[in-house]
């Protein structure tokens, strides 16, 4: 009976999943820009995932799986994006070009910076609200995420293209045991497959982005565990520092168990998650994001 009860939420699981992910949609047609080939590598996607209930609040969220910017973790994009559903909100997860693919720092920026503009552009295509869209990571797309926050513009209302109009400032932002500094505290293999060989003391200063937090950042939800052997828990605390020097609100938490990756520790349907999901989804409700 036990083993026909797994199976029948498996198979369930499988079908919700399918319902909500769409097709991934390149975010430029016509190829990105420094692009160095036309494999599906060379191709910066969003797929989305929309809520299946009654229940959209109408915010958005850009998922950024981590993997030290050599892969992508499906845990982090796929589970996060279905658990979101479950809340309301409709998630795009981005498939960001790789340092293992030949691709270094702008490449990965351009990718979110084109993602959150493009989400704006279609808000009405998928009912969203231009006005509700954040940004999330985890690990080295936790970094992405964060050069993000810091790193954003208005937009160019001149622009050609409708998306190139579209401002890149996330609404606010979820750092998952995120990496944050390219200095003291880096995570080495993630810094490298960023930068490649072209490391100054300029770009790390520009890519440690608890020295680039202004008063403009967008609010954020930062965790990570005492337990992370990977990425040093200073970098989570550093940017929290940060957002508390330039007045920006945050919500901080750091767990005393969890080892790096563990994304929610669970999956569809999500019974157990690790207990940060419970403290998120409180302030995503706060700020008017999920149900």
């Amino acid at each position: 009976m036990k083993t026909i009860l797994i199976s029948a939420i498996l198979f369930f699981s499988m079908i919700v999943t399918r319902a909500q992910m769409q097709s991934p949609i390149p975010l430029w047609p016509a190829g990105a820009p420094g692009a160095l080939g036309t494999n599906d590598y060379d191709i910066p996607t969003l797929t989305a995932y929309l809520p299946t209930g009654t229940n959209a609040t109408g915010a958005a969220m850009v998922i950024c799986p981590g993997g030290g910017y050599a892969h992508l973790a499906p845990h982090e994009g796929n589970d996060y994006a279905l658990w979101l559903n479950q809340h309301g909100v409709t998630c795009f997860v981005l498939k960001y070009r790789l340092g293992s693919n030949g691709y270094h720092h702008p490449a990965m920026l351009q990718d979110a910076t084109r993602a959150i503009r493009w989400v704006r552009a279609h808000a009405n295509e998928y009912k969203i609200d231009a006005h509700r869209v954040g940004i999330m990571g985890s690990s080295a797309g936790g970094h992405l995420a964060s050069t993000l926050l810091t790193h954003f513009d208005s937009g160019n209302t001149n622009a050609a293209d409708v998306v190139d109009q579209e401002s890149s400032r996330p609404d606010l932002g979820i750092l998952c045991y995120a990496v944050i500094s390219l200095g003291e505290f880096a995570h080495q293999g993630s810094k490298n497959n960023l930068l490649g060989t072209n490391i100054t003391d300029e770009i790390v200063k520009n890519l440690s982005n608890e020295l680039q937090v202004t008063g403009q950042t967008p609010p954020c939800f930062l965790w990570t565990t005492f337990e992370d052997k990977t990425v040093a828990m200073e970098n989570t605390m550093l940017f929290a520092t940060a957002l508390r020097k330039n007045k920006v609100p945050f919500d901080l938490h750091i767990y005393e168990q969890g080892s790096h990756g563990i994304g929610l520790l669970d999956k569809p349907p999500f019974t157990k998650p690790h207990p940060w999901s419970k403290d998120c989804l409180f302030w995503l409700r706060r700020r008017n994001f999920a149900d």
